[in-house]
């Protein structure tokens, strides 16, 4: 059962019943989200259906269909304006970021997210905008200071083994950061959350540049070899907090390297400036934090067969040379047998020699024991007596050195070898003597083709000039001599040959001459 109505309130309105209920004489029905939308954007449309706004360009984007999306603003307020793509195509300019402009148009609003908004028919440039111009101001100034040199710019680590970022630890951004160094080279990182948007941000993205730079080498938390200051894409308001004096002073000072990744590709602060490396995305500053792990164990790969290839070569080239001379040197055998032949050779002539030798000292001894028989021996003592008798001399005298003679000539033995070894030696030196007469004998070429060209006094010629001044000349072959005449010599007169009786005479042509 409902509670009664309040007694103190006859209409009933401050009923606070739990199920609402109609009243007796209320016209005022509740209204759905949806109409008092429409009812909202009907008000706003015609009580503001052309207006004129001044204002600085914001948060400019195009979407892919081609309409365009931005935010104008001043120093106190901010509406979001849109231009649909058949008016947006007849800008005459390119709406970019901090322009002061003058847009035409209708107040409308959007349920979807309860805000109102201008619909702008035509854009046109009103002035530099004062934002922008803020912004140009402080970086004139900072760079006559020297932070932004150049020659002060640091390279950056080739493979840095710790990694500090300078981000919000919610965002995207560290997760786009996180997912490209596992995939290029994995790598410690340390995080130092910041706010990168809204009061604040600046002081604390400074304080952390500071904080990494402070950090000891050899402390408790380790210290970055390099540092990455990201936030993602938006609007200059949005990143305005890194053109901060504060953020741009920490970043020159940092003792460690330093790459900034502010927004995307087309957004420019004055941290990208001040830092040694600018990275167009936070993906693309991993990417110049840490190389490709792979790509160096290729290229250490590479080079690691390189160097094999530098050591072994030499080797397999002296090893195609060994074989190659191999190839060309002769088989041991081939080397051998000529020897061993002429061994065998030198071996046979050796021992017929010896034989020879051996049968010429028997017979030499045979004929010297011949000539000592006894009786030879006793008939030349005899004659020997009586040649002393007849001399008067002594038989003992003469007797006594025959006798000790005899006695030697007993005791002495013939040996073969001392007979046989001076024959050998006298007729080894006759056959090198035969054999180099017969190869240095003139006659010998006359086998193989060759001529002897003498005079008529057997005198052997070696010119032509010789030659030619001779008569007659003798042609000495292989098998006998010719007769000739050289070219231009009248023959010598020959006497006539004594014919026969009644023989008929010779007659034929004369003989050729050789050298014609």
């Amino acid at each position: 059962m409902a509670p009664p109505p309040n007694s103190d309130d006859p209409t009933g309105r401050n009923d606070a019943g739990l199920v609402a209920r109609d009243r007796a004489g209320d016209n005022a029905q509740p209204l759905t989200i949806s109409e008092i939308s429409a009812l909202l954007k009907r008000t706003v449309e015609d009580r503001f259906g052309f207006v004129r706004l001044r204002g600085e360009l914001s948060g400019v984007k195009r979407a892919a269909s081609g309409h365009f999306y931005c935010a104008l603003k001043d120093e106190g307020a901010v509406i979001d304006g849109v231009m649909w793509k058949g008016n947006a195509a007849r800008l005459n300019f390119r709406a970019e970021d901090g322009l002061e402009v003058i847009a035409t148009g209708k107040l409308t609003t959007y349920p979807g997210r309860s805000k109102y908004q201008i619909v702008i028919d035509s854009l046109e440039l009103a002035g530099e905008g004062a934002l922008l111009a803020l912004l140009e101001k402080t970086r004139a100034r900072l760079a006559a200071e020297g932070l932004f040199d150049a020659g002060k710019k640091r390279r950056l680590p080739f493979l840095p083994q710790v990694i500090g970022v300078v981000t919000s630890p919610t965002g995207a951004v560290i997760r786009d950061i996180l997912h490209r160094l596992a995939d290029r080279f994995p790598t410690h990182v340390i995080v130092w959350p910041v706010l990168v948007q809204g009061n604040g941000a600046a002081d604390q993205v400074a304080a952390a540049v500071r904080g990494f730079s402070g950090l000891a080498p050899d402390g408790p938390i380790l210290r970055p070899d390099v540092v990455i200051v990201a936030r993602g894409g938006g609007s200059i308001e949005d990143l305005w907090s890194f053109n901060e004096e504060a953020v741009v002073r920490a970043i020159a000072e940092c003792s460690i390297p330093v790459i900034s990744a502010v927004g995307h590709e087309t957004d420019t602060t004055l941290a990208d400036y001040a830092a040694d490396r600018r990275a167009p995305t936070p993906t693309a500053a991993a990417e110049m934090a840490v190389p490709v792990r792979a790509d160096l164990a290729l290229t250490l790969a590479d080079l690691g067969t390189r160097q094999r290839r530098c050591v072994y070569r030499p080797v397999e080239l002296g090893r195609e040379r060994l074989a190659a001379r191999v190839r060309m040197l002769p088989k041991p055998e081939n080397l051998l047998q000529p020897q061993a032949q002429r061994l065998d050779d030198l071996a046979e002539r050796l021992r017929r020699g010896l034989g020879e030798r051996s049968a010429k000292g028997r017979e030499r001894l045979a004929g010297a024991a011949a000539r000592l028989s006894p009786s030879l021996l006793a008939r030349s003592i005899a004659e020997a007596r009586r040649r002393l008798d007849r001399a008067g001399l002594t038989p003992a005298l003469v007797q006594r050195p025959a006798r000790d003679a005899a006695e030697r000539l007993a005791r002495a033995r013939l040996v073969p070898a001392l007979v046989e070894r001076p024959l050998q030696r006298g007729a080894d030196r006759l056959g090198a003597l035969t054999r180099v007469m017969s190869q240095l004998h003139p006659e010998k070429p006359l086998a193989r083709g060759y001529a002897i060209i003498r005079d008529a006094a057997g005198k052997a010629l070696t010119s032509r000039a010789e030659a030619a001044g001779e008569p007659a000349l003798v042609v000495q072959l292989r098998d006998g001599r010719l007769d000739v005449v050289p070219a231009g010599a009248a023959p010598p007169p020959a006497a006539p040959p004594k014919q026969r009786p009644g023989a008929p005479k010779r007659s034929g042509p004369a003989q050729e001459d050789l050298f014609g």
